[in-house]
């Protein structure tokens, strides 16, 4: 196995409450209480499709109900296209996220009935997956097989790939094959002929699942391409990021989306000639957005970002950073984290670490980024004015150049209202307008891409 050493099981099984194995049975009982249900097409689609129409919000979704779905709203109901396919999207990544995470509850209980769904989850897809046929039409996305984007074939792999490696040695030999000539081969031939040739998010996603297939394979040719050729995983981290480590897309949430697709391959092949690990890049990732919480812990909700994403949750990537490079900050990040939810996470039972004693606290200084593209300025404890000049990002941008966020007594009583599913009307109806956002707007135009110059920027103990 590559992703845990035989010391880190044993200790998560030390760790592993019944509280845990219960939040991860929760999480995946749409597999466990029911046969696995694998699409025969490639019929799967787009999840941002899955919103009302009227409302831009997200349908509910049903196991039991493929072809009827329900807005949360007003109980609407929506069949057909585009939701259908929506629907297999959704089931897809039900499957791959169970394909790791009862993985890894057959390695913290040995209970072999997490063993038998994960085995048959990958042997449904490698009977189907060469048979599914190429489909997209996803905007700025290349195609799918499974499903309509290479973005979300990518991300099903990651899993499938991970599961694999779980259980790998406790499959007979034919298993194995049929499993790795079929699906895990055939989805990193795919993803290497379709990842495109930018700085981008999906490219690091699309390296980080060829780079964790080609490491749970010990292929160097999947390893090679993933890191080392032109935009790659090692192009990406030099040429994406802004001086601070601010991932160059101006999204607070796509910065960590592509970091958590460096981090799922680290996990895989740290400490190998691939890591990347110990090259600085991460740790200004990681450290750049803590200088930019708002009062209330919150990320700068600019650009695309779905109501939620602006929190700091990301325990997946701070736990295994705090473990490997020690930074206290990331401690205490966790230490604040952890005040809201209990510890029981997988990467906390992997790579847990004692954390500091006192949490992490909204900064207090002025933050003045000029190449990032952001400041913000906090003239007390509980208010915050946040300028937005971050140069054009591409297509996750908002025309709003000087939006102003602003927080008083620890909440935002000028927001910035981020973005819905993609899919929704209202995404670019609405959302990603400059008459959206508190910033200038002339006869309610949009502002056009720019890349804003501070002219001048002053600051002394009384005034800025």
């Amino acid at each position: 196995m590559k992703q845990f050493t035989p010391l880190q099981i044993v200790n998560a099984r030390q760790r592993v409450t019944r509280d845990i194995i219960n939040t991860l049975i929760d999480s995946n009982n749409d597999l466990i209480n029911h046969p696995v249900l694998i699409p025969e097409t490639g019929c799967a689609t787009w999840n941002h499709y899955f919103f009302c129409p009227d409302h831009s919000v997200r349908l509910k979704w049903d196991r039991h109900s493929p072809h009827k779905h329900v807005c949360p709203v007003d109980g609407a109901v929506f069949s057909g296209e585009p939701y259908d396919g929506a629907w297999w999207r959704w089931l897809n990544g039900l499957n791959a996220k169970a394909c790791y995470e009862l993985g890894v509850l057959w390695l913290l209980t040995e209970d072999d009935r997490y063993l038998d769904k994960v085995r048959e989850i990958l042997l449904g897809y490698a009977r189907y997956y060469p048979l599914y046929e190429e489909h997209g039409g996803i905007p700025y996305n290349g195609p799918g097989k499974a499903n309509a984007q290479t973005l979300c074939e990518a991300n099903c792999f990651v899993d499938f790939a991970r599961g694999f490696d779980i259980v790998q040695a406790h499959l007979t030999t034919e298993e194995e094959h049929f499993i790795t000539s079929r699906l895990l081969h055939t989805g990193a031939a795919f993803l290497m002929d379709h990842r495109c040739h930018q700085i981008h998010n999906h490219e690091v996603k699309i390296s980080a699942a060829i780079g964790i297939i080609g490491a749970v394979l010990e292929n160097e040719t999947y390893l090679d391409f993933a890191v080392n050729s032109k935009y790659g995983l090692a192009y990406q981290l030099e040429h994406a990021l802004m001086p601070d480590g601010l991932w160059f897309e101006g999204s607070l949430h796509y910065h960590y989306y592509a970091l958590q697709g460096f981090f799922a391959f680290e996990k895989v092949a740290g400490g190998t000639k691939y890591s990347l690990l110990d090259k600085p890049f991460y740790r200004r990732m990681l450290s750049a957005p803590l200088n930019m919480l708002m009062p209330d812990m919150t990320l700068p909700k600019i650009n695309d970002c779905v109501n939620g994403q602006e929190r700091l949750t990301h325990t997946d990537l701070y736990e295994f950073a705090w473990w490997y490079y020690q930074d206290k900050s990331y401690g205490q990040l966790l230490n604040y984290i952890y005040q809201q939810h209990e510890r029981d996470s997988i990467d906390a039972l992997f790579y847990a670490k004692e954390l500091p004693d006192h949490p992490l606290s909204p900064p207090c200084q002025n933050l003045h980024s000029p190449q990032s593209g952001l400041t913000i300025i906090r003239p007390k404890p509980g208010r915050a004015v946040c300028v937005k000049h971050t140069p054009y990002g591409g297509e996750h941008d908002h025309y709003n150049y000087l939006g102003l966020t602003v927080f008083d007594k620890n909440r935002a009583i000028f927001p910035d209202l981020g973005t819905t599913g993609y899919g929704a009307p209202l995404h670019y109806g609405y959302y990603k307008n400059s008459f959206a956002h508190n910033t200038l707007c002339i006869n309610g135009k949009n502002q056009p891409p720019a890349c804003p110059r501070v002219v001048s920027y002053i600051s002394d103990n009384n005034k800025t």
